[in-house]
Order: C-alpha cells, then sequence, then structure tokens
C-alpha cells in the first residue's frame, strides 16, 4: 500500500500588482521558490492568425544567474532544451482555460523570471501566471476592451514525487526533488478537470497504485492553491 506522507504544499504567497508597467503582475513563492510573473497584452497576433477574430496566450521562462546554487548563466540568443519546454508547458497549461473569441484579436505575454530555484519553478510559475492573466484581463475589461471575460476557469499546478522509501510526498524542494524516485508535475483546473500531467520515473519504476496516489495528494494539494489565488483576485 502507498502511503501519502505529506500532501499539503510548503507555504504558498501570492502578492499582486509588484510591477506598474505590466498589465498583470505578481510575485508567486512556493516556499522559498520565488518567480516574477508578468502579463503585457499586445494589440496584435501572430501572422497566421490574423483577421479571425481571435487572440492567443503564449509564455516566456528564465531563470536569473543567481537564482541558483550555482550562477545560471544568461540564455542568449537560442533558448535550451529545458526552458523552451517548461515556457510551452506554462502557454499550453493557460490556453486550456481562455476563449480566444472572447479575447479578441491581441497577444497576451506571460514573462516567468525565476528569482530563487528551490523546486517546483514551473508549477509556481503556472499558478502565479494564471494570476497575472486574471489581472490583465480585469485591466482590459475597465478600459472596456473587451465585454467579458475571456477566462472559462481557474487553473493551478502542482509537483509531487515518491520518495526512495515508497512515500508520496507534495510540492518537492529541491532537494527532494533530485532524491524522488519518481516526479511528476501536475496542471489542473479549479473545477477538476486535468490539463497535464508529467510523470516520469527517475528511478525505480511506478505503480498504478502510486500514479493514483500521486493524482490524489496532488489534488488535494492543489486546493490551497486555488484559495491563495482566489485570495489575491477578490
Amino acid at each position: 500500500m502507498t502511503i501519502i506522507e505529506r500532501e499539503t504544499p510548503r507555504k504558498i504567497t501570492i502578492t499582486p500588482g509588484i510591477n506598474p508597467y505590466a498589465h498583470g503582475s505578481v510575485i508567486v513563492e512556493f516556499g522559498n521558490t520565488k518567480v516574477h510573473v508578468t502579463a503585457i497584452v499586445e494589440e496584435s497576433v501572430p501572422s497566421f492568425m490574423r483577421d479571425q477574430g481571435i487572440g492567443w496566450v503564449t509564455a516566456e521562462y528564465s531563470m536569473l544567474p543567481s537564482s541558483t546554487h550555482t550562477r545560471n548563466r544568461r540564455e542568449r540568443g537560442k533558448v535550451g532544451g529545458r526552458t523552451m519546454e517548461i515556457q510551452r508547458l506554462i502557454g499550453r497549461a493557460l490556453r486550456a482555460v481562455v476563449d480566444f473569441k472572447k479575447l479578441g484579436e491581441r497577444t497576451v505575454m506571460i514573462d516567468c523570471d525565476v528569482l530563487v530555484a528551490d523546486g517546483g519553478t514551473r508549477t509556481a510559475s503556472i499558478s502565479g501566471a494564471y494570476v497575472a492573466l486574471s489581472l490583465a484581463v480585469k485591466k482590459l475589461m475597465s478600459e472596456g476592451l473587451i465585454l467579458e471575460s475571456p477566462l472559462k476557469d481557474s487553473l493551478g499546478a502542482i509537483s509531487i514525487g515518491v520518495t526512495k522509501e515508497g512515500k508520496v510526498i507534495a510540492d518537492l524542494n529541491y532537494e527532494e526533488d533530485s532524491t524522488c524516485e519518481t516526479d511528476l508535475n501536475l496542471v489542473m483546473t479549479g473545477s477538476g478537470r486535468f490539463v497535464e500531467i508529467q510523470g516520469t520515473a527517475e528511478g525505480e519504476p511506478f505503480s498504478q497504485e502510486q500514479l493514483e496516489a500521486l493524482l490524489t495528494a496532488g489534488k488535494s494539494s492543489l486546493k490551497s492553491v486555488f484559495a491563495e489565488q482566489e485570495r489575491v483576485l477578490k
């Protein structure tokens, strides 16, 4: 029987309105992990989407040089494979909860810059990006540029893992993430639907029973994420 040892995440804090130049901005903290997220609205869309009356949401992700234990080199010109994979995940996740017709022919660009990395940077980025996007949408509505919110649901993400002892823990810090046998990132809507499940056996393959325990722990820990998002957006 798989034991869920920890399904309560680290302390989650989302601080809105930290960038006066962005349409929406937050600093999101999952324990010691800290990410600066902004949402910028551009009154244009990619060329392949022009004159269709629909919008677009995309994302970029980066880690500041001092965000890790050793200096992380800036990615200039061409981003690395890990960065590309993460920013595609963030954009893909956000687009799952957006009605592009209601957004209109404009693009919302999400920028996630990791200030401090202590595990779960991609899941923290997604959770904070949803709030930044929501704040940008509120600004568009207040300015009369859109009539109703294009957001169909809320969105949150969390990391979960299986330890070498076979126990399931939620919201992994760096040390836990680097030693877990299984690492899984879970992205869900506030209504309880799955957007993405990224699960990998770093060591020993995991069983269906462990997968079910991972999902159970993840869904439980996401309640704290959604509660913090709701607190901020109210």
